[in-house]
């Protein structure tokens, strides 16, 4: 194994991580990530994000579980996986994953996975984490076979390129000089790029001054804007951004006032703005744009509206393919908070959502980017042609809350995504469909184990089986007791079955739980499945 004195300055890594990277594109036909060569694949689901920003999701520190369905990767008897995180997984939980496994011997599964941990619970980065760890990083080294093997995580930063670099193994993620390309910022300059429609929107700023000049500015350009989102710049599932509501500020819109007069006015307002997480202040979120950036765009109107998303691929060798499309669940105080999915997308729009994420891909690969994206929009029905027009409003360069729902029904079911039709069919051939969410919760849920969740599963028939490759499949669930939430994915031959089948989850925990809960306040159907469901 070839060693690296990182003392000798940044100018080394970059240029170990490059050999890594060429490394991991000449072995690609053996270390395919979807097709699962002979390989060992280091899995660090360490959420490397702003700390402040994580602090808004609840449970945030079991989100690392979010990428246990990378244990069903264990279904090919060659491929051996190694799993780090920052506090230990209940046993039964990783009993619950394997079990899932169809043909393989559980101990043989288990034989071939290995895990690590820091017995760190602070929020500090997991990579940091087990870059603090030198007798760690010397277990890893000795664990991994360093010619067939690479290192997925749930996002790409300086830090993970510097963990890939030590270890001495390839890293399957976006390069980290790359990032910009995912920012708020830097999402609508590729969408500008691609042709792909997007809101009217700002340049990035840095100060408060600017940022309500910018605002103002949009406001001229359309007068007729009720609102605008304030987004700070490397926000992310919707906490990072604010609602500014321009109703209230008439005595200054374009055409009444100077320029100067409305500048101060929007500046005044911004105290007043609609934050996405109850416990946010405009002190608090002020003082993040010097340090994260902040833009300005156009509110997208609507009485129907809906929050599709497209996710994409882009492998080694620079090809890209789409994986899916969903709708998005969207909750919060004004529905700017990613909830939970529905799959596939209404066919209205998804072979449109495909064909926008190509370009952006193809834009993205041109850019040297690799691996996992995904698209946001903002979809609108016109009253008088009953169209549907979309609006692009973020890229994501990482997993986010649409992979592991995808990668589950993927990786259990061995099936294909289909272009023409945007569907994805089993080996029988039988379309899927499914339901999935990381925020199913309620007070009375908290203390429930995983141990009590297994047994609930046992007794109400929750288990997802093989033979019918329906069912629910769950995760998050050591955030259960805690804070009385869990996540889910229910699959099903239709959107009603996936759907029935999610309803059932939630009768079984209330009943468990004692907790006499509507359903409809967990994650309503989204509009386009409810004729459907009702039937």
């Amino acid at each position: 194994m070839q060693s690296l004195a990182l003392s000798s300055g940044g100018n080394a890594q970059a240029e170990r991580f490059g050999q890594l990277k060429a490394q991991l594109l000449n072995n690609w036909d053996v270390l395919d990530d979807l097709n699962e060569g002979d390989c060992d694949i280091l899995v660090v689901p360490s959420l490397s994000l702003d700390q402040q920003e994580l602090r808004k999701i609840k449970g945030v520190h079991h989100y690392e579980e979010r990428l246990l369905f990378s244990l069903i990767r264990l279904r090919n008897p060659r491929t051996r996986l190694i799993y780090v995180t920052s506090q230990p997984i209940h046993p039964s939980v990783i009993d619950y994953y394997l079990q899932l496994l169809p043909g393989v011997p559980f101990s043989h599964a288990r034989d071939r996975l290995l895990l690590f941990c820091t017995y760190d619970a602070s929020l500090q980065s997991l990579t940091q984490k087990i870059l603090d760890r030198p007798r760690l990083m010397e277990r890893l080294r000795r664990s991994i076979r360093h010619q067939r093997s690479y290192m997925t995580c749930f996002n790409a930063t300086p830090l993970e390129r510097e963990l890939a670099v030590k270890l001495d193994i390839p890293m399957l993620a976006l390069d980290p000089d790359l990032l910009y390309w995912g920012t708020k910022s830097g999402s609508r300059q590729i969408f500008a790029e691609a042709g792909i429609p997007h809101p009217d929107g700002s340049e990035l700023v840095w100060n408060v001054d600017d940022l309500a000049a910018a605002a103002a500015d949009l406001w001229e350009r359309q007068p007729e804007l009720k609102r605008m989102v304030v987004k700070l710049n490397e926000g992310f599932s919707g906490g990072g951004n604010a609602l500014l509501d321009l109703r209230s500020l008439q005595s200054v819109a374009p055409g009444s006032a100077s320029t100067a007069a409305r500048t101060a006015a929007i500046q005044e307002r911004f105290e007043f703005l609609g934050f996405q997480v109850s416990d946010e202040t405009w002190m608090h979120f002020s003082s993040r744009i010097p340090e994260l950036g902040a833009i300005v765009e156009a509110f997208v109107e609507g009485e129907e509206k809906r929050s599709p998303s497209v996710q994409g691929y882009i492998t080694p060798t620079g090809e890209v393919e789409i994986l899916s499309t969903h709708d998005q669940i969207l909750g919060g105080p004004d529905g700017q908070v990613f909830l939970g999915c529905t799959f596939p997308a209404d066919e209205v729009y998804r072979l449109r959502l495909q064909d926008y994420g190509l370009q952006v891909g193809k834009n993205l690969a041109e850019k040297g980017a690799i691996e996992r994206f995904s698209l946001d929009f903002i979809a609108v029905r016109s009253p008088e042609t009953s169209k549907w027009d979309l609006q692009a409003i973020e890229i994501n360069l990482r997993k986010g809350g649409t992979t592991h729902p995808f990668m589950t029904l993927k990786l259990l079911t061995y099936g294909r995504y289909d272009a023409a039709t945007g569907l994805f069919y089993s080996q029988q051939g039988t379309p899927k469909y499914y339901r999935a969410t990381d925020n199913l919760s309620h007070q009375n849920y908290r203390g429930l184990t995983p141990g009590d969740l297994m047994d609930i599963i046992a007794q109400h028939d929750l288990h997802f089986y093989s033979t019918t490759e329906t069912g629910t499949v769950f995760h998050l669930i050591g955030c259960l007791s805690e804070f009385g939430k869990v996540g889910l994915t229910s699959i099903g031959n239709s959107h009603q079955e996936a759907e029935i089948l999610y309803r059932k989850v939630i009768q079984a925990l209330d009943q468990e739980a004692q907790a006499n809960i509507n359903p409809d306040t967990y994650l309503p159907a989204p509009t386009f499945m409810r004729n459907e469901i009702s039937r």
